[in-house]
């Protein structure tokens, strides 16, 4: 066995940190990703110090009750961890550690894939190339807007929110934000703070989300009759964040002009009205999907759990 001890991973081992896991760890790594009573059987079988999981597994009060006594660290490669219950894991002395900043700039670029797709309609003008061009727009036919020039209102002004305001400056948008404090001068970059979400709304002709979730349903029925009629709203957060009925109401009757999704509520059996929706430009969940970006994400989170089982305090522990 390795000095440091034993790991499961919930998930494959990309091949490139295939023997870095192996020179740190005896690590048990599946062919495919399994599900959280899958890992919880390994780690009995095998006793881990260390679980390396993803965002798609949760691991609630019920899942770490039964885990052994033996494991010490959880790292998951997301930046997210509300699919961990971190008071139920610092009941048992086990640290939690995520991925921070390496998924902010794949995340940022996601960001605006979606605006500008569901800004240009590009769900409808793909499907027709799809088909072989049969459908011929005519001068006032599948017009979409511009996002040039369009005041954005960011609600969560951390890493990737200012990357997605980065961004957006770039097309000359004036930036709004709302953020649980407000930003130094230096990190606000001449964006205006809104202490108060109700009080920005009205102003955000384009509305980004880029919050972490496990605070509850944040864009109501109410808060979207906020917004300036046409609006286009942008999430690459968590869909929890919304209400899904509310934003097919919006999306139907154009107050909502246009969404662009990377999350859902439930995924991935999202719900598929949303998809038939002309005025949607989804995407399953990729924000971060990119080769250099995932493989950081996994370097980061086994960094984390070499740090516990060598005594170290990790620089991307998340509870105390």
């Amino acid at each position: 066995m390795s000095e440091l001890g034993r790991v499961v991973a919930s998930l494959p081992i990309p091949g490139p940190l295939q023997d870095r896991v192996n020179a740190l760890f005896d690590c048990i790594a599946p062919d495919r990703h399994l599900k959280t009573d899958e890992v919880i059987d390994l780690a009995n079988q095998h006793q881990p110090a260390g679980l390396l999981v993803s965002l798609g597994m949760p691991l609630r009060a019920e899942h770490m009750a039964r885990l052994p006594a033996s494991v010490r660290v959880i790292a998951t490669t997301s930046v997210g961890y509300d699919h961990i219950d971190v008071a139920a894991a610092n009941a048992r002395g086990i640290t939690i550690c995520n991925t921070p900043d390496v998924l902010t700039d794949a995340t940022a670029d996601t960001h605006m894939l979606l605006l500008l797709g569901a800004a240009r309609r590009a769900k409808e003008h793909v499907h027709n190339m799809d088909g072989g061009w049969k459908i011929r727009n005519g001068f006032f036919q599948g017009l979409g807007v511009e996002v040039t020039g369009k005041t954005m209102g960011i609600v969560g002004m951390g890493r990737i929110g200012r990357a997605v305001a980065d961004r957006a400056r770039a097309f000359r948008m004036p930036i709004l934000y709302h953020n649980r404090t407000r930003l130094a001068a230096d990190l606000e970059s001449g964006a205006r703070y809104y202490a108060s979400l109700e009080e920005m709304l009205p102003h955000c002709q384009v509305l980004s989300l880029n919050l972490p979730g496990g605070q509850g349903v944040l864009m109501t029925a109410e808060r979207f009759a906020m917004l300036p009629k046409g609006a286009l709203f942008i999430n690459s957060a968590r869909g929890s964040l919304v209400d899904e009925e509310a934003l097919l109401a919006a999306l139907k009757s154009g107050q909502v002009g246009a969404a662009g999704l990377d999350v859902f509520q439930k995924e991935p059996g999202f719900d598929t009205r949303l998809n038939e929706l002309e005025n949607t430009f989804l995407l399953p969940h990729i924000g971060s999907a990119t080769i250099e970006t995932r493989m950081a994400m996994a370097s980061l989170a086994i960094d984390g759990i070499a740090a516990v089982l060598a005594g170290r305090a990790p620089d991307n522990r998340v509870n105390l």
